[in-house]
């Protein structure tokens, strides 16, 4: 910082100097110093450097963009070197300023030396980059906005440090406002902007300088005058001489900063404050208003305030903001107001209109500023202007309403003289003196007829008339008490109006937040908010307990106020009756409101008893007992009076005359309006409702409105019996909803019963994903889940068979509705998934499910079964990724879901062709149905599922092998599902082959079969040459199947197979467990299979006999694979290294097979409803 005692002796600007104008090259001093280098910044050829290692910021740009350092330090370092060589300093200030306006581009010495500022401008022009139209003062983030900052803080402390000797030697300043001012009339967006905001804020630099002049200035002028005045033999003439020299050199001072000051803001502010840019436009108002509040004697006229108002009309809210806000910092200041006069009303009616801008913040602003015009001069605004303001408390937008409420509680509700006004209510018998303000908002909310939102209202008052607002003992003094002399009585208008006021008040103070249709939803609130909504709670509790039931007796007459009265209690805190032993003033409200319920009809007011009943009876606080005897006394008069009437209208008949038909009407009027919020259930009320609409069926004399009261009534009947079933038995809910789907479903009409088609109802989507969330919530439950929602010991086996007995039933109801076509099978893929998961409680549910949907429709079908694959894939890339652990047991249990699919489509390859070539490509489209985000050169992520897709080939797999030809690569997936579908078909032209060959019937000789656990090397071992042979051979049979082809089928072997050796009755044929069970037979019992052999010969001849039986199957059914045995020994043990192999996820042995096959024949019953022999045919009637 520069000595400021140097000042004097640095060189000044000449008086009257003019400042350089935009167009005008600025005095230069070159000097033929030799160039060197400024401490801190490198210069080569005076070119700033940049360190290209990361080190240090050389620059000046990079220092300030940085903030590293303090910013007075980095003034100081550039004060230093202007003092060494000013133009390199000075080139070094213009490079800042170039780069600061995001020009990569860089003036050097020999360009600044000789060129115009023009030139130099239109050379930074050309080397600007345009691509991209951000720069420094644009970017978004929290480093350029901190930027921004020190950019202007940089300005300012350059000038403070400056303002002592360099800003007067006529070259730094001249320099420095030539060079912005050219930069400001540039077409470069960048240029113009960054100039403009460092124009303006050096421009507020200069007021601060030229302020603390003047105020040198006159501290000097009254020492000069006190020195002076002095006798002549105490008056020093030395101080006079140098007080008058100092006096004269701050005047040389203001008058430079003044030529600074008209250069820029005539060179800059004039054109710039209307740019065609709204941001420099709000930068140049924005500053002004600075201007004119430092230094308001130099700028706070009409010649720099009249700016500002022809702003006020710009077509930008950003620019409208910057203005209100300028002037609200003027108007804040009283003093200023005469200067503000002949503005205030040249531009008020602008003003005021703005508080109806388009733009929020903006129309807030103008609100703001309205009341403080109004703070600074009462008779500055006329009553049309306010009444403009008044208006806004009601408007939706909340902050809007706030500010109109401070406004009229500016205008209106503020107490010019509080000690004077409480002793007049003192003398009055008040306890307040808010009656007169509370007076006066009753007749403001009176008068505003086009609102009546009372709650509205409250909400724009509540931040600025708290106190007003929270007075209730006041309130209450108005209600209940007679008027005092010199008050005025409250018509019964303004009572209902106090009334519905006070009932908004307590809302608000009780709920502490704002009414329905104000802000976007209720706020946490912060520690002291709840403190003070919970000390309002209480005290708005302690005063209503004792006023409300005089409030309640005075106005029991009129039902709207009695209506608005009754909402009172909903916010109390009613652990105050128990706390402060309150329970007389209990026993008086719940009388004042039974008298009420007993004089009125209205339904308003029955509906407000009747929830006020409900809010006490809470059975979390203690007074549930006194209210609900009170309640039950009430219901029972009512329900007797009302059974009496009923009798007497019934008998009467036609002749019933009006008092008979209002004592039921007015009785039942009642009686609905508690039964929407009581349970009545006990009371017994449908019964004589039913009576009276049947009388009005066969009569048809019953008058309209006691019939609409009597079916309201029993909806509510009907609701409340309703609620009880849906909470006590949610299953049988659903059993009956799922038989009722059965009854009136499309069969309903089949037989020649067309004329029951308006009874048929078919569920939408919907009900249909209700139905299924309902079986996914509560039959595939966890174990856990089970034993915790089972009532009594968990080790008690009978309850488990129980509840797993309704949880099957519950399965079985739905798949039925799937089965008969009345839910979408599609909806059947969240069942088949679970196959495996849950084959030991419902896996003979699941596999029927499947069999008879694919009788149905084998493409559908197809699809179901791929798409239950898909889901189970999608949930695994949620939990793992897309980088799936092939080996985990999650993905090897799909696989092994896939392969059980797979069995379930029979050897018939005619019939299963078109769903097998259905399912296969609807899986090739999911694996390639999304690129990988990476790139198209990376793996689809469903690429894995192709995986899934090589254990479902079951048949002709060679049909399908051209659907992935296009997509070989180097893919494994892929690369696997193609060798599956190539290989599979291949040994299963072995297997046919060889079995038509030999005896044994297998590609592997029986005769020395190595162990199972060699089996895998040496059929890798294998697999060339038996690629080989098969290439050698003719394809001159075909015989479809997954594994190899087995000799005899589950027909031949039922006809054949002795009694002992036939399946459990229990168990259900062709099951999994079937094979398992095989399986271990035939390693345990190998007599009988070489029997079996031996039968096995006759597979081929089996095969071409067309009169062959079907045995069990029926003639139009599909063999399905599961119903096949295996007929040698090399087989068996061929299916039972196949299951180790691919089966990952164990089914152990039910502890309870036998109580869960005992339950399995009724599945699929409809008994209970339709006599169902087979369990599928569906015969109505």
């Amino acid at each position: 910082m520069e000595d400021p005692e140097a000042k004097g002796k640095k060189k000044r600007g000449r008086p009257g100097k003019q400042p350089p104008t935009s167009n005008k090259k600025p005095r230069k001093s070159p000097t033929d110093k030799t160039l060197g280098v400024t401490r801190g910044r490198g210069k080569a050829n005076g070119v700033a450097q940049h360190n290209g290692d990361g080190g240090d910021p050389v620059t000046l740009f990079e220092v300030v963009k940085l903030g590293k350092s303090a910013m007075q330090s980095v003034v100081d370092e550039w004060i230093e070197s202007y003092k060494q060589d000013r133009d390199l300093a000075l080139l070094d200030l213009i490079n800042f300023f170039i780069q600061c306006s995001g020009c990569k581009g860089t003036v050097r010495i020999e360009m600044f030396r000789n060129m115009q500022n023009a030139e130099i401008i239109r050379k930074m022009t050309e080397e600007f980059d345009e691509d991209s139209g951000d720069y420094p003062l644009t970017m978004p983030g929290p480093m350029w906005k901190k930027f921004r900052y020190n950019f202007c803080e940089f300005i300012s402390v350059l000038i403070r440090q400056c303002q002592y000797s360099i800003i007067y030697d006529e070259y730094m300043m001249d320099t420095v406002i030539s060079l912005l001012t050219g930069l400001s009339d540039s077409q470069v967006r960048a240029f113009r902007h960054t100039s403009t905001l460092a124009a303006m804020k050096l421009m507020t630099a200069l007021v601060n300088v030229a302020l603390n002049l003047s105020i040198h200035q006159d501290n000097t002028q009254r020492q000069y005058e006190a020195e002076r005045n002095k006798i002549a033999g105490k008056r020093a003439n030395e101080k006079l001489e140098l007080l008058l020299q100092k006096r004269k050199e701050l005047q040389e001072n203001q008058d430079e900063i003044e030529n600074m000051m008209n250069s820029i803001f005539k060179g800059i502010f004039v054109h710039r404050y209307r740019d065609a840019i709204a941001e420099i436009r709000a930068i140049c108002i924005e500053e002004i208003g600075v201007w004119m509040k430092m230094y308001s004697d130099a700028f706070l006229n009409d010649s720099y305030l009249k700016y500002v108002g022809w702003t006020l009309h710009d077509r930008q809210g950003e620019v409208r903001l910057k203005c209100l806000k300028a002037l609200q910092n003027l108007y804040t200041n009283r003093e200023l107001f005469p200067k503000l006069e002949l503005f205030t009303n040249r531009f008020k009616d602008r003003i005021v209109s703005m508080t109806l801008d388009k733009e929020y913040d903006v129309a807030v602003e103008a609100i703001r500023l309205v009341t403080l015009i109004l703070q600074g001069s009462e008779d500055a605004l006329s009553n049309e202007d306010c009444e403009n303001v008044y208006h806004l408390v009601y408007s939706a937008h909340r902050p809007v309403a706030v500010a109109a409420g401070e406004f009229l509680h500016r205008k209106l509700f503020s107490r010019h003289d509080p000690q004077a006004e409480e002793a007049l209510a003192k003398r009055r018998g008040r306890s307040s003196p808010n009656g007169n303000l509370i007076r006066m908002l009753v007749l403001f909310f009176l008068e505003s007829e086009l609102h009546e939102h009372a709650a509205y209202l409250v909400d724009s008052l509540w931040e600025s008339s708290q106190e007003l607002l929270k007075d209730w003992e006041c309130m209450t003094e108005l209600l209940l008490e007679e008027p005092v002399q010199g008050e005025e009585v409250l018509s019964d208008r303004q009572e209902s109006a106090l009334i519905e006021l006070t009932v908004c008040t307590i809302r608000q103070a009780a709920e502490a937040h704002p009414p329905v249709g104000r802000g976007t939803g209720k706020r946490v609130l912060t520690a002291k908010e709840r403190k003070t909504q919970i000390d309002d709670k209480n005290k708005l509790t302690e005063h209503f307990i004792m006023a409300l039931p005089m409030l309640l007796s005075k106005y029991q007459a009129d039902s709207e106020k009695v209506a608005n009265l009754l909402q009172i209690p909903q916010y109390f805190d009613l652990d105050v009756y128990s706390a402060g032993r309150m329970e007389k003033h209990l026993d008086a409200l719940l009388k004042q409101i039974r008298l009420v319920v007993e004089k009125h009809i209205e339904t308003d007011v029955l509906e407000a008893c009747s929830k006020t009943y409900s809010i006490l009876c809470s059975e979390e606080y203690t007074i549930m007992n006194r209210v609900d005897i009170a309640r039950s006394q009430l219901i029972d008069e009512m329900t007797d009076r009302f059974a009496h009437s009923v009798e007497e209208l019934l008998q009467e008949a036609e002749e019933a005359d009006d008092d008979d038909i209002y004592n039921v009407l007015s009785t039942l009027k009642r009686l609905t309006a508690f039964h929407n919020a009581h349970d009545l259930t006990r009371w017994d009320l449908f019964g004589n409702c039913y009576r009276l609409l049947k009388a009005g069926i066969e009569q048809g004399s019953m008058p309209e409105q006691i019939a609409v009261q009597a079916l309201q009534c029993s909806h509510y009947s009907i609701l409340w019996q309703l609620v009880k079933i849906t909470e006590g038995a949610p299953s049988k809910a659903f059993m009956l909803l799922c038989d009722l789907l059965m009854i009136f479903s499309h069969q309903l009409i089949s037989g020649g019963r067309e004329g029951l088609q308006p009874l048929v109802f078919n569920p939408d989507s919907t009900l249909q994903n209700e139905l299924l969330n309902f079986v996914l919530d509560h039959v595939f439950i966890d174990q856990d889940d089970e034993s915790q929602s089972m009532e009594g010991d968990e080790e008690d086996e009978a309850n488990k068979i129980e509840a797993l007995h309704k949880r099957r039933n519950l399965l079985a109801a739905f798949c039925k509705l799937i089965i008969y076509d009345i839910v979408d099978m599609p909806a059947a893929a969240d069942i088949f998934k679970h196959y495996m998961k849950y084959y030991n409680d419902y896996g003979d549910i699941i596999k029927e499910t499947l069999s008879k949907t694919r009788q149905t429709d084998k493409i559908l079908c197809a699809k179901t079964l791929i798409l239950s694959l898909q889901q189970l894939f999608n949930e695994l890339l949620q939990d793992q990724g897309p980088n799936l652990d092939r080996t985990s047991s999650h993905v090897s249990g799909i696989k092994e879901l896939a392969r059980r699919f797979a069995l379930t489509f029979g050897l018939d390859q005619i019939k299963t062709r078109e769903a097998v070539a259905t399912l296969h490509k609807d899986g090739i489209e999911f694996a390639f149905k999304y690129q990988n985000p990476r790139g198209p050169e990376f793996p689809p992520i469903n690429l894995a599922f192709l995986e899934v897709s090589t254990h479902i080939i079951t048949l002709d797999n060679r049909h399908f092998t051209s659907m992935s030809e296009r997509r070989e690569d180097v893919w494994l997936p892929l690369i696997s599902y193609r060798n599956s579908l190539l290989t599979g078909g291949d040994e299963d032209h072995m297997s046919v082959t060889s079995g038509s060959s030999s005896k044994t019937g297998s590609v592997r000789s029986k005769k020395g079969r190595p162990p199972l656990h060699k089996k895998r090397i040496e059929g890798e071992q294998t697999e060339s040459s038996v690629e080989g042979s098969w290439m050698m051979r003719n394809d001159t049979l075909q015989t479809p199947g997954a594994l190899q082809t087995p000799q005899l089928t589950s027909t031949v072997l039922r006809e054949n197979r002795p009694a002992e050796h036939m399946p459990d009755p229990d168990s259900e044929p062709g099951s999994e467990n079937d094979f398992m069970q095989m399986s271990w037979l035939g390693q345990q019992k190998m007599e009988e299979v070489n029997r079996k052999d031996r039968t096995g010969m006759n597979y081929i001849k089996s095969r071409s006999n067309q009169g062959v039986r079907r045995g069990l199957m029926e003639d139009d059914a599909e063999p399905i694979f599961e119903d096949v045995m295996m007929s040698s020994r090399g087989q068996l043990e061929d299916m039972n290294e196949e299951f180790e192999d691919t089966m990952v996820i164990d089914l152990p042995p039910s502890r309870n097979r036998r109580e869960r096959a005992e339950l399995r024949p009724d599945f699929f019953d409809s008994a209970a409803m339709i006599e169902d022999e087979s369990g599928f045919s569906m015969p109505m009637f």
